[in-house]
């Protein structure tokens, strides 16, 4: 979808935007080719016209393959389908980040099961990782339908499989709320093979519970959130990995940034910022998500794939709009305890 940021104002009273292209899923496949070097695709629905076009020049900036884009006829005012708009505003300080989506009746949302040629991504281009998650299953009833033909068909041609809880109640809140998130989320984990996610997700997305976690998170007991991995590996024994960054809030404008994982029976922590100075924070999960899968594509242990995920994470959050512009020797070199000292 298009991003429109009004940069330091407000989204009521700006008289500029600046646009950028963005998704759950595409800022994932977008830091996989930008920043890390690998071939990646996006599958999606876009109506035919300049603003679905303009989307699709945004997305050949990224060098992401756009030849798997469905095309929607234009009937000239949207009534049938429209293309995706989030107005996003960074926050600063005590003011955190605000997002208004304006994304019903999209085309991606009508995307139907039977309407993608599944045997064409997995079988004859031969995609070794899929990634999806919950934005894109919320999407409508037919979303979440066309989100399980997808993993099936994935799992059925042994691409590894990707989801990322990434709850939004806004999405929600018209199709059964938390309980009908969860259940849909569920469906699709039961699936995966790699399960990524933030504390928030993992409750309200999935349902489990931390201890003595208060609704804000702005505290997390490590003890506490490794026992709710751990319940999650039990009722889920499918999942290989799962990864989630970690997020202390202490202003809009300074986080504290980490992250763990749990793989082969043990829990891995990455390295942590205290006080990392956030310039745009939205895509840092999804960042997170690429610099992990970048890692275990390259058959790196785990220990190092999660360092670049943090870090790459970091990196991302440190410029503008919901894609990364960091580059792969940044996040080595963020990875192996760099600073920011000037490069020259």
């Amino acid at each position: 979808m298009l991003r429109l940021d009004p940069g330091n104002e407000r989204i009521a009273t700006t008289r500029t935007f600046r646009v950028w292209e963005g998704g759950g899923e595409y800022n994932v496949a977008r830091g996989l080719r930008r920043c890390f070097g690998l071939r990646s695709a996006v599958v999606t629905a876009l109506v035919d016209n300049p603003v679905g076009h303009l989307i699709e020049d945004l997305v050949l900036q990224g060098g992401v393959d756009t030849s798997l884009i469905s095309w929607v006829e234009d009937d000239g005012i949207g009534v049938r389908a429209r293309n995706g708009l989030n107005f996003t505003e960074r926050g600063f300080g005590v003011r955190g980040a605000l997002g208004c989506a304006d994304r019903g009746h999209t085309a991606v949302a009508q995307l139907r099961p039977g309407e993608i040629d599944w045997d064409e991504v997995f079988s004859r281009r031969r995609a070794r990782w899929f990634h999806l998650g919950g934005i894109f299953a919320g999407l409508s009833e037919t979303t979440a339908a066309v989100a399980e033909e997808a993993v099936r068909a994935a799992r059925g041609a042994g691409t590894i499989v990707s989801y990322d809880l990434n709850f939004r109640p806004s999405l929600w809140k018209a199709r059964g709320g938390q309980a009908q998130a969860q259940k849909i989320n569920r469906r699709l984990v039961e699936q995966t093979d790699v399960l990524f996610g933030n504390e928030e997700d993992f409750t309200s997305g999935l349902g489990y519970q931390v201890e003595g976690v208060d609704a804000s998170f702005a505290s997390l007991d490590p003890a506490a959130y490794e026992a709710m991995l751990r319940d999650v590996v039990r009722d889920l024994p499918n999942l290989a990995i799962i990864a989630t960054s970690l997020r202390t809030v202490k202003s809009a404008s300074s986080n504290d940034w980490s992250g763990i994982c749990f793989a082969d029976g043990r829990l891995v922590r990455g390295p942590e910022w205290t006080d990392l100075e956030i310039l745009d924070r939205v895509g840092g999960g999804d960042s997170f998500a690429s610099g992990l899968v970048y890692g275990l594509l390259q058959g790196e242990p785990i220990e190092h794939a999660l360092q670049y995920g943090v870090a790459h994470g970091a990196l991302a959050m440190t410029t503008p709009g919901d894609t990364s512009m960091a580059t792969l020797a940044e996040v080595v070199r963020l990875a192996q305890g760099g600073g920011a000292r000037i490069q020259r």
